[in-house]
C-alpha cells in the first residue's frame, strides 16, 4: 500500500483503532487550533506523543474500519470544525 504523509508538522495525539468507523487512524495536533486525521490505514508508523514533520511518513493507506476499498480518509479541522482541505493547498 502507498505511504501516507503528514500534511504539516505537529504532535501525534491519537494513533490506534477507532471503533466508530475510521479503523486504524492517526490524529495530529498542528497547533493554533488545527488538527488532521488520517483514517482506514493498514499500518501506523508513529506513536502517541511523537513529533512529526511535514511530509513525514506516518503509515500506509489501507482498508480498515468501515471502508469499501483502500484509501485514506483525510480530515482537516480548525477549532474542531471540519474544513475543506483544498482551501489550504496552493
Amino acid at each position: 500500500m502507498p505511504p501516507i504523509f503528514a500534511c504539516t508538522g505537529g504532535k501525534v495525539v491519537r494513533a490506534g483503532w477507532d471503533p466508530y468507523g475510521l479503523g486504524l487512524h492517526v490524529r495530529i495536533d498542528h497547533g493554533n487550533g488545527y488538527s488532521s486525521i488520517y483514517g482506514h490505514m493498514s499500518r501506523i508508523d508513529v506513536g502517541y506523543g511523537q513529533n512529526v514533520g511535514r511530509g513525514q511518513v506516518i503509515g500506509l493507506m489501507g482498508n480498515t474500519g468501515r471502508s469499501t476499498g483502500p484509501h485514506v480518509h483525510f480530515i482537516l479541522n480548525f477549532n474542531g470544525v471540519a474544513q475543506n482541505p483544498l482551501n489550504y493547498t496552493n
